[in-house]
């Protein structure tokens, strides 16, 4: 039987909350299913590379780095001037990235929540190919080494740095989507 539900977090009003997993493992559709109490702005990477596909006529390999630049610096923009909850797409399997987003939080005054969809790197790879973006080999191992690091922490309770909370979803149990409740 199909397990369909919708996974359910609660935040605090101007949360910044951070969506992680490794790359492919349904974090852009999830955000296309996202309920929330509030006014909330979502901010993905991938948003960045659309607009600016079809304007730059070089292969992705080559502006990949300033479409991340760009999605941080849109972060911390949104950090500070948007209203409502701050919805955040990172795989966030990196330390630093993930100091970046509790730095926005802190400097901005915004609760700070992770979210960590859970997937198998064998799913995560499948999800690549169905979106026609493949993430290069070398970096997908490195994702999946970190997010399998991740896991084992969350098992344990641990929090990253600097969050409030720490939740891990997964796909079966987020089917119907994501719903953000703001206390």
């Amino acid at each position: 039987m199909l397990n369909t539900q919708t996974a359910a977090v609660r935040v605090q009003r101007r949360s910044l909350v951070v969506l992680a997993g490794i790359p492919g493992a349904g974090k852009t559709t999830l955000l296309s299913r996202l309920d929330a109490d509030d006014p909330v702005t979502v901010l993905d990477s991938d948003q960045v590379r659309t607009f600016l596909e079809p304007r730059i006529r070089l292969p992705y390999r080559y502006w990949r780095v300033f479409v991340h630049l760009t999605h941080r610096l849109r972060v911390f923009r949104a950090a500070f001037f948007s209203a409502g909850l701050l919805v955040v797409h990172e795989p966030s399997t990196r330390p630093g990235t993930r100091f970046m987003l509790v730095l926005a939080g802190l400097l901005s005054g915004r609760p700070r929540h992770f979210l960590w969809l859970d997937v198998p790197a064998a799913e995560a790879l499948d999800g690549q190919i169905a979106r026609r973006r493949v993430v290069r080999t070398h970096a997908f191992e490195r994702h999946v080494r970190r997010g399998v690091e991740m896991r084992e922490r969350f098992e344990s309770g641990w929090v990253p740095f600097g969050f409030r909370s720490a939740t891990v979803l997964t796909r079966a149990g987020t089917t119907r989507g994501l719903r953000v409740n703001v206390v």
